[in-house]
């Protein structure tokens, strides 16, 4: 199947917001695999060490376009023929490579997990060694890296206009979700015709939670194959990995993403094996995670992770 390509540039990239009205920059057949290149940094967040190089793409957006409203530099959209509404795009995360050998991490005051303890402004710049997957820390510690987008979306509902890239929703969005590495497979849904799949926002590494505001942010190239599911059950964003089934869900109250997550997972395990909501319920509470995805994104996430090894146990004794 066609390969392409989308670098960022100012034609190319939108910056703060998701929205049906954005023209797409890329047309596609299903099947087509995209390499979706990504920068990240507002011109107060890039680094001034001259040891790491700033792309001149970035510094070409920065003179073009203004976040509005919200912080992230996405590429695309990509328009995906076929699609329509109703549809699930199905997004194979083939490949995703650290693309810049820095990255930031950021404390705003006001903020994060814990708004009113850290009183200043911080911005930390670390180092990136593409080759051997590490991140340097200023303090001296050596993180392995694991590189994924904060934000894939599809584009919103018409009527509901241009939205902030800051809060996840139906559309997925930022999402923060550290599953979602090479190797996965994000299921989103599709509410306009193409679908206009973006990505960015990437973490070269990040824990549950995101706690502080950010994670190491850079820039990636991410590998993905896009199909459709046609009239697809679910109208929310799911994903697998080779060893789990993730539901996912998004409010800003804690507990009610966590109990929406979990009505979710039971579905999906109803959906897939011939066993009772009660039995399903039962499942998630002895062999299930819920795990907190992020709680800073005003709209915070939890997801279940189900272990495939029982669905797929259950589905061969059926």
């Amino acid at each position: 199947m066609p390969h392409h390509d989308v670098f960022p540039t100012p034609r190319t990239v939108h910056w703060g917001s998701l929205d049906a009205s954005l023209p797409a920059v890329l047309e596609i057949e299903q099947g087509d695999t995209v390499t979706i290149h990504s920068v990240s940094g507002a011109p107060g967040e890039i680094s001034n060490d001259p040891a790491y190089s700033v792309r001149p793409e970035l510094r070409a957006i920065h003179e073009t376009q203004v976040p509005s409203p919200g912080p992230h530099i996405l590429t695309g959209p990509v328009h995906v023929r076929g699609a329509e509404p109703g549809d699930m795009l199905r997004v194979e995360i083939l490949d995703i490579q650290l693309r810049d050998d820095w990255g930031f991490n950021i404390i705003r005051p006001g903020k994060g997990a814990l708004p009113d303890d850290f009183t200043e402004d911080q911005i930390v710049h670390l180092g990136i060694d593409r080759e051997a997957g590490t991140i340097d820390t200023p303090w001296g510690m050596v993180l392995p890296a694991r590189p994924f987008f904060g934000v894939m979306a599809t584009a919103p509902r018409t009527e509901d206009g241009p939205l902030t890239s800051i809060i996840p929703g139906y559309f997925g969005g930022n999402m923060d979700n550290r599953e979602l590495t090479a190797g996965s497979v994000l299921y989103l849904p599709v509410s306009v015709e193409g679908a206009l799949f973006s990505a960015g926002d990437g973490h070269a590494s990040q824990g549950d939670g995101e706690v502080c505001l950010t994670a190491v942010e850079t820039g990636l190239s991410g590998t993905f194959r896009f199909d459709l599911i046609k009239n697809a059950t679910f109208s929310i964003p799911y994903a697998e990995t080779p060893d789990h089934l993730i539901a996912m869900a998004f409010d800003e109250d804690l507990q009610q993403a966590m109990q929406a997550a979990l009505r979710a997972a039971i579905r999906m395990i109803v959906h897939r094996c011939a066993i009772t909501s009660a039995q399903a319920y039962s499942l998630c509470s002895m062999a299930a995670d819920v795990r907190i995805t992020q709680v800073v994104n005003i709209k915070k996430g939890v997801h279940v992770m189900i272990p495939r090894t029982l669905l797929l146990q259950k589905a061969r004794e059926a």
